[in-house]
């Protein structure tokens, strides 16, 4: 039996759920469903994103819907065109065995006159952006004076973007008998204000605590010099070759800046903001569910419709100018029940901002060092090792072998290795050999120095089931070492690395001599960078640096690039606050 029955849901929505292979309610889902189900209420639901939302109000929204009526019986806001569309294709999923259930999306950079015709037609659900509702109200193109459901979703981050007056617009021209349900990741003041304003009594759900992170996201920081940002954004990608990750700045012209830097040094990247059309909107967001694109570069606002489950990272290239929207920018990890991380670079001012936003999502960072050339070489060197290990063979160079092996028949299998993974290794070895020590940096912020301990590498990873704390925990009951006994805990795919104090080196690679771990041999060496020393050098900005397979650009997909005077030209635009996000 699948659990959404137990909700009280129709045989028309478990046969959709059922289609799309839901066997399980999230928390959200299980707690909001069944209220709304039975009682017709208001309704405050905290929840983060990524955590199912959508199903938790759209499934009784559906089972509501009086079909042989013609008239719109349910509104949903959402802040941005790219949440509108998902959850209006969502819904229609959801009631796709439902005859006759119309639901229309309406959102700005579309024609409004063809949504007009849409809505005419009959629209029993209408998902819309608060200004492109508000234009339409305006003109008296749409008619919702006889909702009885109306739905404000991500309502923080709609209040965050300046739209607290085109929702009391809007929501006075609805009928005051109707049920208002408000699903919101965060709960500052502003949404509070509105549901005490326009809801009666509401039935309060909140899923983890107020305002708190996913329990699945860890959190990590990264302190560099301000020019030294972008350096070590690449050198954070470098380090996690099977990266797919949103990285998040604060401007349109650092998100555009950023993405054609990456794109110039060879990374899968594209910029999302609000002065792309919607088409090439769409191209970028298809690339990136398509995993052309690795790492996609976005503002805050357009990265509101983003629903991908599989996102690794969230990098915090600048941090937000609203704490509450840090909690928004690492939910689009950790989602799906599956394991995320967020990252923050941040320089020495910005530094505090950590100790606010810990308050606010209860969860602590960790501060971390950027990766030395070394431990990435190292790290991309077993990556390839692994790729090769796990590609499937393509017999059709079978008949090439003969002269393949004529070739190379002087040498033996040791040399063939060693040149096969020079090709690779070389280009970036080149790279960072002369790679300057990102992590020099006036420490003012009470983190203590790792400078004098030793590095080790460990052949245990994520594949292993651990992450960070988990090996951190490990290390320091296997070695009994003190709370501060092991440092810098650095979890990739299939290997780690890890710090502990000079004098415990004897200690370390004596119990990991002949060590197992559920009859597997578990390897600790010295990594070649065993002091936290890092080398010195630089590069000129441009240059052709090659790189492994994780990080090579897609020839697939190619964005738009802007010159400085585009640059210049959107820098002097000034535009009415609201309208502008709603575009975006």
């Amino acid at each position: 039996m699948n659990k959404f029955e137990e909700l009280g849901l129709g045989e028309a929505i478990i046969k959709a759920v059922d289609a799309m292979g839901f066997t399980e309610p999230s928390d959200i889902q299980a707690k909001a469903i069944p209220i709304l189900l039975e009682e017709d209420t208001d309704i405050v639901a905290l929840a983060q994103t990524g955590t199912g939302k959508t199903a938790a109000f759209g499934f009784p929204l559906i089972e509501k819907i009086d079909v042989n009526s013609r008239t719109t019986q349910g509104l949903i806001l959402s802040p941005t065109r790219e949440l509108c569309l998902q959850i209006a294709n969502e819904l229609k999923n959801y009631s796709k065995f439902i005859k006759g259930l119309h639901t229309v999306a309406i959102y700005g950079g579309a024609s409004i006159q063809e949504q007009a015709r849409d809505i005419k037609r009959g629209a029993h659900i209408i998902v819309a952006t608060p200004g492109r509702m508000q234009d339409m109200i305006n003109r008296k193109m749409v008619n919702i004076s006889n909702i009885e459901y109306c739905v404000l979703d991500e309502a923080d981050e709609m209040l965050n973007m300046g739209f607290y007056e085109d929702i009391n617009t809007i929501l006075s021209h609805t009928p005051e008998e109707k049920s208002t349900w408000l699903f919101s990741a965060t709960m500052p003041r502003e949404v509070a204000s509105i549901a005490k304003r326009f809801m009666k009594t509401p039935v309060e759900i909140t899923v983890g605590h107020k305002n708190t992170g996913s329990k699945n996201v860890s959190h990590e920081y990264y302190l560099v010099n301000s020019r030294d940002r972008y350096l070590a954004l690449k050198r954070l990608a470098d380090a996690n070759p099977d990266i797919f990750s949103v990285i998040f700045c604060r401007t349109k012209r650092d998100t555009q800046k950023v993405a054609e830097n990456l794109i110039e040094d060879g990374y899968n990247a594209a910029a999302l903001h609000g002065d792309l059309s919607q088409n090439q909107r769409d191209l970028v967001m298809k690339s990136f569910r398509n995993r052309q694109i690795q790492m996609l570069v976005a503002t805050d606002v357009a990265a509101r419709g983003i629903d991908v489950d599989d996102v690794t990272h969230v990098i915090n290239y600048q941090l937000p100018d609203e704490i509450e929207t840090y909690t928004h920018r690492s939910g689009r990890t950790g989602r799906a029940g599956k394991n995320g991380t967020s990252m923050v670079i941040v320089s020495k001012s910005e530094v505090r901002k950590i100790k606010s936003i810990e308050r606010i999502i209860k969860n602590s960072f960790e501060r971390k060092e950027i990766p030395s050339g070394d431990e990435i070489c190292q790290v991309q060197l077993f990556h390839l090792a692994n790729d090769i290990k796990t590609s499937e063979i393509n017999h059709e160079i079978d008949s090439y072998l003969p002269s393949i092996n004529e070739v190379l028949e002087e040498f033996t299998k040791e040399e063939l290795i060693k040149k096969f993974f020079s090709v690779e290794f070389s280009r970036f070895h080149n790279y960072y050999k002369n790679a300057k020590d990102l992590n020099s940096v006036n420490d003012q912020d009470g983190g203590r120095s790792h400078n004098g301990s030793i590095r080790y590498f460990i052949n245990i990873g994520q594949k292993d089931g651990f992450d960070w704390m988990s090996l951190k925990d490990f290390l320091k009951e296997t070695l009994s070492l003190g709370r501060d006994g092991v440092s810098r805990v650095d979890v990739k795919e299939n290997f780690s690395f890890f710090n502990t104090a000079p004098e415990e080196q004897d200690k370390v690679l004596s119990i990991f001599e002949n060590f197992k771990l559920e009859g597997r041999s578990v390897n600790v060496e010295i990594s070649k960078n065993s002091g936290g020393r890092r080398d010195r050098g630089g590069r000129r900005r441009g240059d052709n640096r090659g790189g492994f397979k994780g990080n090579r650009r897609s020839d697939d997909f190619k964005p738009r690039r802007r010159g400085d005077r585009d640059h210049k030209n959107n820098d002097n635009k000034r535009r009415d606050r609201r309208r502008r996000s709603d575009r975006n």
